[in-house]
């Protein structure tokens, strides 16, 4: 027993000294291999300089070309992405064309240069100006429910999350208010997309300036809705904006023209409206022939600088020159559809044709 300790003993003790150097190069060459590191790292940093990594719509393009020019047997190629094209920079020469470009498709719709976006544009038609998200009600019918693979009562917790999500982007006044607003603009207004873009800007002006607070918004928007159209010269009658604002009764439209006059002198947005103004839009509605509005500007530029149109109805103006032309014409309206269109008597219809038929003898005399 003795024996065979003693040579275990002896047996360590030599591995011991065999292990030790081979145990102290190890370390060595670790630390020779971090310094290493450590050079190269040095070098490297000041060697590269970090640089952020480019951003999606900067780094996408089409595909290059490889190689050289077969004409002139130049490497360097230009790529024109908008039209698909690579060609060469020295010669001109189109190597490949009506490339596809396999990246996302990235709009911008301010001036930036960085074409990446995340959903769509703002309007000022919707309340929050459509930068929050939606829980869509056609995505919780019935129909939708199947399409999705929804149960009932998935369809239920939907509903009730959808209501609450709703609930809570209305909860303020303002918000409603706004709400309410948008939707009489949008659907009310009959203005094209731009025009309702300043519509739903004079109204938000006018909530700033308290123009709302004690009357009514259906009035406030519809006064917002004629300002509007008449500063892009497409005026509306005040008639038919009442009545698109189901503002029918008297007492209404009289409240109506009171706030047109109010927003118009608080927003300094006074445009005086010419008669020439409703030429397109009463040709349109009494479906004349295209010559007939030509006839008809002729008409105008020939009596406008006569003072006997001062305080006359520039819409009731419009509709006697119209008439006038469509007289003369192959296709002659009567005088009950001209006033049913410009909103005058057939009595004020013919006592400005009698003083249109005076002015146009006397250019001829």
């Amino acid at each position: 027993m003795k024996k065979r300790r003693n040579k275990k003993a002896l047996d360590l003790k030599g591995m011991s000294v065999t292990i030790q150097p081979q145990v102290k190069k190890m370390g060595q060459d670790t630390a020779n291999r971090n310094e290493a590191r450590k050079s190269t790292s040095k070098s490297t940093k000041q060697r590269k300089p970090l640089s952020p990594p480019k951003r999606p719509s900067k780094a996408r393009g089409t595909d290059a070309m490889s190689g050289v020019c077969k004409i002139c047997g130049s490497n360097s190629w230009d790529t024109d992405s908008v039209r698909g094209e690579t060609l060469c920079a020295d010669c001109g020469y189109v190597a490949a064309e009506n490339m596809i470009d396999p990246g996302a498709e990235w709009v911008n719709h301010s001036d930036g240069a960085d074409r990446s976006r995340v959903g769509a544009p703002s309007s000022l038609t919707l309340h929050d100006k459509g930068l929050s998200t939606e829980i869509s009600r056609a995505d919780l019918t019935s129909g939708g429910a199947a399409r999705y693979g929804m149960t009932g009562r998935n369809l239920r917790e939907w509903r009730r999350r959808q209501r609450i999500d709703q609930r809570s982007k209305t909860r303020d006044s303002r918000s409603r208010n706004l709400t309410q607003a948008m939707q009489f603009i949008r659907d009310r207004g009959d203005l094209p997309k731009q025009i309702e873009q300043e519509a739903a800007s004079l109204y938000r002006h006018s909530v700033e300036k308290g123009l709302v607070t004690g009357r009514s918004i259906r009035g406030v928007s519809a006064a917002c809705v004629y300002i509007a159209a008449r500063q892009a010269k497409i005026p509306r009658r005040i008639e038919v904006i009442a009545e698109a604002f189901d503002m029918i009764s008297e007492v209404e439209q009289k409240e109506l023209k009171r706030t047109i006059r109010l927003v118009a002198r608080t927003m300094n947005t006074h445009h005086i409206t010419g008669p020439e103004e409703y030429f397109e839009k009463f040709h349109s509605d009494l479906g004349l022939p295209p010559y007939v509005l030509g006839q008809t500007r002729d008409i105008w530029d020939s009596v406008k600088e006569d003072l006997s149109w001062q305080g006359k109805k520039p819409s009731g103006i419009a509709g006697c020159m119209l008439y006038k032309a469509s007289q003369d014409s192959t296709s002659p309206r009567t005088q009950s559809e001209v006033c049913k269109v410009s909103g005058i008597s057939e009595v004020t219809l013919r006592g400005l044709l009698k003083i249109l038929n005076q002015m146009l003898l006397q250019q001829n005399v």
